[in-house]
């Protein structure tokens, strides 16, 4: 048994949604959780305020990339 070929229009659809949910996923919650780790003791109130409305926008890719990544602070000397 064969499959028909897919439609050109088809392939771009499915490129486009695959681009768009791995941004949406990966890529920019990926990026926020660094840039929020580096400014998290210096941020100003309206930074904070515009970087949890982001987590709150982009909570389902926070949530998929947590279990991997490690944020606590170093080990102290004493």
């Amino acid at each position: 048994m064969t499959f028909p070929a897919l439609e050109t229009s088809t392939l771009l659809a499915l490129a486009t949604y695959a681009i768009v949910g791995g941004l949406y996923l990966v890529i920019i919650p990926g990026a926020l959780l660094f840039y929020v780790q580096r400014r998290f003791y210096v941020a100003s109130s309206i930074e904070r305020l515009g970087l949890y409305g982001l987590v709150l926008v982009f909570f389902p890719g926070m949530l998929l990339l947590s279990p991997f990544l490690n944020f606590r602070p170093q080990r102290r000397e004493v």
